[in-house]
């Protein structure tokens, strides 16, 4: 989150009011952080029925876009939270990237990010984050259980066995608050980590890249543009997006040892703009910034009473848009779970499978990015020797185009080893989803199976028309209206088979023939039961 001193405001909303001596002092849920992290939990543990407050220490919607690139995965979790389709009417769907070398106007490669095509959403949206934000506000603001209290700092947290202390500083003075449990959502500058003094492991790039939100009007296509050595950066790279409004998001490469104060004056943004988009093009500057490669995370992203999520508890390189993707990512892995638990119908060590999974996604988003970041920013004679040769016969060669990295586009990333996922015994081809993994979505009847499938344990099967499990939802595709010829081929549903869905569709099971035990133990494995 940007400085309270330097940050741009697109929506003034205004401090709230410290709370009086009759308001309750105690919460079962206390998020700190309202970005999209701590707003998208919000919204997903206040639409389960559970009382949320929310505490962010600016008391408004920042400007500036940030975070812009929401992946598909991140759509379907929208979806999920009942926001998607207003977020994909406002924002620009992309499925194309193009990568560039020098001054040639003809791609050295590209790539569709969408392998597994006819599913309900686009591979990516550009979208600027503040619209993310306001969208997820407007959703809170129809959940009477949920309340947001802007301008609240946290300044003190203690740790509890049984939950957390937060202290809280506000126009008004101080106040306490109790919470069984603590969330901590606020952003790589961490206020809740620093507190606590844990720790946030990593590697700093020594590359710094300038961002150039400008607007103006242009016929581009919506694809996401890379080059490699431009004329207008010789010896660096740049990329383009193209954002609503006419806003459009530029990257430059800058090198290190630079003047951040002297870089974002406009009069040296400039030429840059203008080398990328030509002479006599008419734009107007809306922000501009500069930022270095992180890679990092937090041993642990479960202290007790107090989890943590998004970029308080790991950090990566914006390219492959995975920062914030990863942290709707943990959202979308711990609703389910703490929802089950504050109902009492999972034990508490559930949550240690947030922490097990959700490291798993960290890891691998941090490979993904560093490996993207050695690519962009080689550092050793051999690795810029390497990336040259990859660029130069990327041109001709389509044996050494998945070799050019430009950003590894973020996706679903899958828990092979998960603790809750039920192990194979049947044959499966290898391109039906396997336990531990996100569903695909297909057509279903009129609509789309992952609508279907909602936020609960659902079993997908073809040829179950009755719950061999009491209480667990049945998507039968074989009762289902329309061809479901797709959805069947896509997932090898032979007559007898189904899958097992967890509440954030992703796969616990699968089965040829599945039999009233098998379901019900591997529903217990899932709720964390498992001997």
């Amino acid at each position: 989150m940007p400085d309270d001193a330097s940050a741009a405001v697109w929506r003034r909303i205004g401090p709230s009011p410290a709370p009086g001596r009759d308001v309750e002092r105690s919460v079962s849920v206390l998020i700190v952080g309202a970005g999209p992290v701590g707003l998208a939990l919000a919204l997903d543990l206040g639409r389960r029925g559970h009382r949320i407050v929310v505490l962010n220490r600016l008391d408004f919607i920042a400007a500036a876009s940030r975070a812009i690139c929401f992946s598909k995965r991140s759509l379907d979790i929208f979806d999920r939270l009942g926001i998607g389709q207003t977020l994909v009417d406002k924002g620009v769907g992309w499925n194309v990237g193009k990568v560039f070398r020098g001054a040639s106007r003809e791609p050295v490669c590209q790539f569709h990010l969408l392998p597994v095509k006819d599913q309900r959403r686009p591979a990516f949206i550009n979208l600027q984050q503040y619209y993310v934000e306001a969208t997820l506000i407007d959703a809170l603001a129809r959940l009477p259980n949920v309340e947001l209290r802007w301008g609240h700092r946290l300044i003190g947290v203690t740790p509890a066995g049984s939950g957390a202390s937060a202290e809280v500083e506000t126009r008004d003075g101080r106040y306490r608050i109790d919470a069984d449990w603590l969330f901590a959502c606020d952003g790589h500058h961490s206020t809740v980590r620093d507190l606590l003094a844990l720790d946030f492991d990593g590697r700093l790039f020594e590359e710094n890249f300038l961002i150039a939100d400008i607007r103006m009007q242009s016929e581009r296509p919506a694809e996401r543009w890379f080059w490699f050595d431009p004329p207008f950066n010789p010896g660096r790279s740049a990329l383009m997006h193209k954002q609503p409004d006419d806003m459009w998001r530029l990257d430059f490469q800058l090198g290190w040892g630079i003047d951040r104060a002297a870089c974002v004056r406009p009069e040296n943004v400039e030429p840059l703009v203008r080398g990328m988009l030509g002479e006599g093009v008419p734009f107007e500057r809306v922000w501009y910034s500069v930022y270095t490669f992180q890679c990092r995370r937090m041993a642990r992203f479960v202290h007790g009473r107090v989890l943590f999520a998004g970029d308080s508890a790991h950090l990566v390189s914006p390219f492959g848009a995975r920062g914030c993707n990863g942290g709707i990512a943990d959202v979308d892995n711990l609703g389910w779970k703490l929802d089950l638990v504050l109902r009492g119908r999972a034990r508490p060590s559930l949550l240690e499978s947030y922490n097990d999974e959700a490291t798993v996604t960290a890891d691998v988003n941090i490979a993904h990015s560093t490996r993207s970041t050695d690519f962009l920013t080689p550092k050793s004679v051999a690795s810029q020797a390497f990336r040259d040769a990859v660029l130069e016969l990327a041109a001709t060669q389509p044996f050494a185009r998945p070799f050019v990295n430009s950003g590894r586009l973020s996706t679903a990333v899958s828990y092979p080893a998960s603790a809750l996922s039920t192990v194979d015994q049947d044959e499966w081809p290898a391109h039906a989803p396997v336990p531990g993994s996100a569903a695909f979505d297909a057509p279903l009847g009129p609509g789309w199976l992952l609508s279907r499938l909602g936020d609960r344990f659902v079993l997908l099967a073809n040829g179950c028309r009755s719950a061999p499990v009491p209480g667990l939802e049945i998507v039968d595709v074989a009762a289902s209206a329309g061809d479901f010829t797709l959805l069947r081929d896509r997932y090898d549903l032979t007559p007898g088979a189904a899958y097992l869905l967890r509440p954030d569709q992703y796969v616990a099971a699968r089965w040829r023939l599945a039999t009233p035990q098998h379901i019900s133990a591997a529903l217990a494995r899932a709720k964390g039961e498992a001997p």
